[in-house]
């Protein structure tokens, strides 16, 4: 056995090989519960990271996908650059280092765009909270798990999504969140 036959077993639990093995009722199954557990544990632990990520990507979609969808690609190009460099001199510092990130922030920022998903059309139904945007998200994951091309289509939207909104709250935190609450410098009063 070698780290590029346990890798994907130890950080996915399910490599791609099992997974393409399952039927479309075990792969709906399994990426319900995924998400859903996972959406529960980030969402617990990042309590103030998390629902601001889903309610920055619902307030303004389009925005965080056009920043969502590059930073994706660079994270994606981390990650594999890192998993590349793996068998090499550098990997056991650097690889290992660049691919826990990337396998550790691309899955969790998924996950909070599919709640994102979830919530909005829940909210459509009339149910705006946030434990309802993780069963629908939930629900959703589950439904394109039937086919995998939807599988791969929905992950990335959901992924630049919450990749997107993540970035835009983790830069945008230190500015003000309203205009009205900014102050003059002193030379500036009348």
């Amino acid at each position: 056995m070698t780290l590029e036959s346990v890798g994907p077993l130890v950080l996915s639990g399910i490599d791609g090989e099992t997974y393409h093995s399952l039927g479309a009722l075990e792969r709906a199954g399994v990426q319900f519960v995924a998400t859903f557990v996972v959406a529960l544990v980030v969402l617990g632990l990042l309590q103030g990271y998390g629902p601001r990520t889903v309610t920055k990507s619902r307030r303004s979609p389009v925005i965080s996908l056009c920043i969502g969808l590059p930073s994706l690609l660079v994270l994606a190009g981390v990650t594999a650059t890192g998993y590349l460099i793996i068998g090499t001199s550098l990997g056991t510092f650097f690889g290992i280092v660049l691919v826990v990130i990337g396998l550790t922030v691309i899955p969790i920022l998924t996950v909070l765009g599919i709640v994102a998903i979830g919530h909005s059309i829940a909210a459509r139904v009339g149910v705006d909270r946030l434990w309802a945007g993780v069963i629908a998200g939930s629900v959703l994951s589950g439904l394109v798990g039937f086919s995998i091309a939807a599988t791969v289509a929905a992950a990335v939207l959901a992924g630049a999504l919450g990749v997107g909104a993540g970035v835009r709250v983790l830069f945008g935190s230190g500015s003000s969140t309203s205009p009205d609450e900014r102050t003059v410098p002193p030379a500036n009063k009348i």
